[in-house]
């Protein structure tokens, strides 16, 4: 589930809690996982990954991460994302364009002394994205961090992410094909509302 706080009044994210609520009392599953795609400018590669968005707030999504992982390199490079929610259970897609920046280390202390032991010892064992020998290796790894770390402090190579959306596309499926396509993005601070055809 994704916590809303202060959700901002204006109509793109008024509208994307409307569905989110929709979804929910259609019993959308993993309703929190949304794709983000990021741009490496350095290795010229654009990549694409599901994370968990945790919370909404004003009119910043916030994930979190390891600042160490690939798309945290992609990130730096370029702070331009473009992000994806697909809720099948009302056939709803959202399409969202962003940027993106870290979260202060206050907030990822917070956030991360309230998690739960087992997510931190996992976040603390881990070098995100770095090969390693095997599985078991991981396991171990999370089995040591678990039983061996202060499980309630941040380490510095984690935290979150927030992006304030600049443009939302809200695609209503339907059976016919007429699906219907509904564009906010903003500019010069108010948003343009465009119907763009299936």
């Amino acid at each position: 589930m994704i916590k809303f706080n202060n959700l901002n009044k204006e109509i793109p994210f008024l509208l994307f809690k409307a569905k989110y609520d929709k979804a929910v009392d259609a019993g959308q599953k993993a309703i929190e996982a949304i794709s983000i795609s990021s741009f490496n400018k350095e290795i010229s590669e654009v990549d694409s990954r599901y994370v968990n968005l945790k919370f909404i707030t004003n009119d910043e999504f916030i994930f979190f991460s390891n600042y160490n992982s690939v798309k945290a390199a992609s990130f730096n490079s370029h702070n331009q994302i473009a992000a994806l929610v697909y809720w099948p259970s009302i056939n709803v897609q959202i399409r969202i364009k962003a940027e993106i920046k870290k979260t202060s280390n206050e907030f990822n202390k917070k956030y991360f002394f309230d998690r739960s032991e087992e997510k931190n010892a996992l976040a603390i064992s881990s070098n995100q994205s770095k090969p390693i020998d095997s599985y078991n290796q991981v396991k171990e790894n999370y089995n040591k961090s678990l039983n061996n770390d202060n499980l309630k402090k941040c380490p510095e190579f984690w935290g979150g992410y927030s992006f304030t959306p600049y443009y939302f596309e809200f695609w209503e499926g339907h059976e016919s094909r007429l699906n219907k396509r509904e564009v906010y993005e903003k500019s010069d601070n108010s948003w343009k509302h465009l119907v763009l055809q299936p």
